[in-house]
Formats: C-alpha cells, structure tokens, sequence
C-alpha cells in the first residue's frame, strides 16, 4: 500500500511526502524546507512567481537534506536508459519523478500538448508497457502507457530553469534522525538568503526578484496584463503563493518565531487578497496590494537574521 498525498499545486512536497513514506513530515512543512515561501520573482522580467529569484528544484535536495534523508538523483540521455532506471529504482520504493511537461499527461483532462508547465509523480511501478504513479495533481493510482509518460519525463519544454532529461530521485534513505523543529531551524539562514537575494544562480535574462519584482508586476496589472499571465495568476500563482506564506506561518509559530509569523500572515493575507481582484479586474486594488507587498520581503528577512 502507498498512502495518498495531495489534490493542490504542491507537487514538489506532496510528491516528496510520498515517497519518503509515513515517517515524513506533512506536505506544508516540505514545502517551507524547500525555501519557496520566501520570496518572489518576474522570471525573464514577464512571468510573476511567488518563490525565491533563482529558486527552482533545488530546493527538493535542501529539504531532503534538512530532514536527515539522502537518496540518489539521477537523469538519463534517452528514453531506452530513463526506463531501464526507473524500473530498476521503483524496486527499493517509490521514486520522485521530475520535472515532467504537464500538458503531456494525458490522464488529465484537457492535456493535449505541451504547456511549459513542469509536474512532479511518486513512481510505483514501472515497465515497458505502462508507468503506475500517484500524480499529486489529485489523480491516486494514476496510470500512462510508457511511451506517453517518457513523453512528459523528457520536459525538454521546461526551460524556465535547468534540470536534466529524466530526472528522478530514488534509494531514499533516513541517515539521522531530525526533528520537525530542527530542521525548520536549520532552514532559517537559507530564507535570509533567498529573502536577500543570491546572485549565485543562473536564471534567464531579465529576472527581477523581491520589492523590484512586485513593482514591476504591479505595473503590469496596471498596465493590463495579457491573457495568459491573468491565468497562470488566477489559475496556480496566486492560490500557491497564499499557501506557501501561510504554512510558513505556521511553521514559524511553531519554533516561536512569533515577529516573523506576522510578517508572513500579513504577506499571505495581501497575495491571498489578489485573487478577487485580479478575477473581477480591480487592477488598481490589486496593483496598490502589490506595492505594500513589496517591502515585506526585506521586513522578513530583518525578523529571521
């Protein structure tokens, strides 16, 4: 049996909290380990993300490492070679298997093509005929004939940060025991860091993060904006960026971090607030929520440093 996580936008966490098992951590602590609540970014200076400047997949490796886990991530150069390892690692468990292009996975509804939109599954079973997967997406026990699933697991459409063609990540292993508290602990000094801004990663040219990115994004709601930014906002942005600052708030009510709790509640009350608004095109309500935005994320790393 292979307990069930997810039906939200937290494929990273969910799939991770999946294949980790019943010792794992709920889906909202993975998710604030990964670092994704602190920050937000205009990748290529266009596309608004409510996650760190340069933040991609990595922070998959930091929460596993910040919870006392190792495991073995591995891509292959074709499809023969993907398979091969797939089936030999679902062996020893499940396997987190990532980014895939989700406009390829054809059990969901309305996927025809590629979207440029990267997913993440916990692997089952594999074979030369059929993938067995839980897709966090809402879908337990989700299958796709191999060719198609391969099709997705090649995302060589996700060009929004660099991963290699089938990735995946198996042979998950406990080395030391970590508390919940502990590992938000630890994860401290990596939020400062990406709340400052690293200016160690590589991300497409004209990507703005922080109080510069809500600025800019506050114009371009002024501005009108375009069809598929309004979507990919209303749709995903918005809803899991809410969701980030929440159960960063939590999390850090947990460990009495009580002044920087309040900075992400207020943070998570103003993205929350955007979504009736950009619904309803009360542009110049949410642009103005925007700009009060902007200086939290400084106000937040001043409360954690």
């Amino acid at each position: 049996m292979h307990p069930y996580t997810g039906s939200g936008p937290y494929c990273y966490a969910n799939s991770l909290a999946m294949a980790l098992g019943p010792t794992a951590p709920s889906p909202s602590i993975i998710e604030v380990l990964t670092g994704s609540p602190f920050g937000m970014h205009m990748l290529g200076g266009r596309l608004p993300l409510f996650d760190p400047y340069g933040w991609d997949d990595r922070g998959i490796d930091d929460a596993i490492a910040l919870l006392g886990w190792t495991c073995r991530r591995q891509g292959a150069d074709d499809s023969g070679q993907a398979l091969a390892m797939l089936e030999e690692a679902v062996t020893t468990g499940p396997v987190l298997a990532g980014p895939l292009e989700m406009g390829l996975l054809r059990h969901l509804p309305g996927m025809k093509g590629p979207i440029g939109s990267d997913h993440y599954v916990a692997v089952l079973e594999a074979d030369g005929t059929r993938v067995l997967f839980h897709d966090p997406h809402g879908c337990p026990y989700a299958t796709l004939p191999t060719r198609d699933f391969l099709a997705a697991w090649r995302a060589d459409t996700i060009t929004f940060y660099h991963a290699e063609p089938y990735t995946m990540r198996g042979n998950f292993q406990q080395v030391r025991e970590v508390t919940t508290g502990a590992a938000l602990r630890a994860a401290l000094p990596g939020a400062v860091a990406w709340l400052r801004g690293r200016d160690d990663l590589a991300v497409p040219p004209g990507t703005i993060g922080g109080a510069t990115a809500a600025h800019r994004l506050a114009d371009l709601v002024t501005d009108g904006l375009d069809p598929g930014t309004q979507d990919h906002l209303t749709h995903f942005a918005i809803r899991v960026g809410a969701r980030r600052l929440t159960d960063a708030a939590t999390a850090l009510t947990s460990i009495d971090r009580d002044e920087a709790a309040a900075v992400a509640t207020r943070q998570a009350r103003l993205v929350g607030s955007l979504q009736h608004d950009l619904v309803e095109g009360h542009t110049n309500t949410a642009a103005q929520t925007l700009r009060q935005l902007a200086p939290t994320y400084d106000q937040l790393a001043a409360a954690l440093g």
